[in-house]
């Protein structure tokens, strides 16, 4: 009896942060060059180690002023790079919460969180939008090439072209539930990672009240988003801002780890 061909995506990687579960198709190609989350950790092994660390640090600045019982967001939190390297650095007095709403890449990071034994990380299957519900999002072929990290879960004027067509009518699409991070009622919270693709202020705005209670540290990534928008929403909240790469590090005037980034160097030049 003849087998059926069963096209292998998923396969096992030894990385610096750890044995990690990546799709071997996780990559796109612009101007020759290729691009993805997959791509990076199955060619170099690691995937922006500078911005990990740079987070760590700030994370100890949290732990100095306020305590054990850390908590971080990884909200866009693809396979886990980042979820990894931060609940292992605060094994013992922090957790990380990772938000994922594409299906199959939040198998892998679950399937990542559990082959490292980060007990202090729990894994969401959902979007980080503005309010509970439920919204349509376009499945990819995980078989085929596309930088599966640049997906975008709602349709935009100029979509990013990640390597293979996206189309968001019914038939190819998936329904996952939404959540906003002040519905559900974190009793502390003290960074937020965002990367959603062009939702960040969807996001902010589900997390206005959290925001205000809990004056986190958020690390947004802007290069799909308003970014006036986003810096006057910050400004209005009384953050402090800072350029990193792709992300706007903001800090509450308030925060004491505010002096940490003044007097050092907290944030990557």
């Amino acid at each position: 009896m003849a087998l059926e061909p069963r096209p292998i995506a998923f396969v096992l990687a030894s990385t610096r942060h750890g044995t990690m579960i990546v799709n071997r198709f996780d990559y796109a190609s612009y101007d020759d060059q290729r691009f993805g989350v997959g791509h990076r950790l199955l060619t170099y092994g690691f995937y922006e180690p500078g911005e990990a660390a740079m987070v760590s640090r700030l994370l100890n600045a949290r732990r100095k002023h306020f305590g054990d019982g850390v908590v971080v967001l990884d909200i866009g939190a693809n396979i886990g790079v980042f979820t990894l390297e931060w609940s292992k650095h605060m094994a013992g007095w922090g957790q990380v919460v990772a938000f994922e709403a594409q299906e199959k890449i939040f198998h892998a990071l679950c399937g990542n969180v559990a082959i490292n034994n980060c007990f202090n990380a729990r894994t969401v299957f959902a979007a980080v939008t503005n309010e509970p519900g439920t919204m349509r999002i376009p499945v990819p072929d995980y078989c085929s090439p596309a930088s599966f990290g640049s997906l975008e879960l709602r349709p935009t004027a100029q979509p990013e072209d990640i390597g293979q067509p996206i189309h968001y009518d019914d038939q190819h699409t998936m329904k996952v539930a939404t959540v906003s991070i002040d519905a559900m009622i974190f009793g502390r919270l003290d960074l937020l990672k965002i990367d959603v693709e062009g939702m960040e202020l969807e996001v902010l705005d589900g997390a206005r009240q959290s925001i205000e209670r809990h004056h986190p540290i958020m690390v947004i990534e802007r290069i799909k988003t308003d970014e006036t928008s986003l810096r006057r929403i910050l400004a209005g909240a009384d953050y402090r801002t800072f350029n990193s790469g792709m992300n706007i590090v903001a800090i509450h005037s308030g925060d004491p780890t505010l002096e940490n980034v003044r007097q050092g160097p907290a944030l990557p030049e």
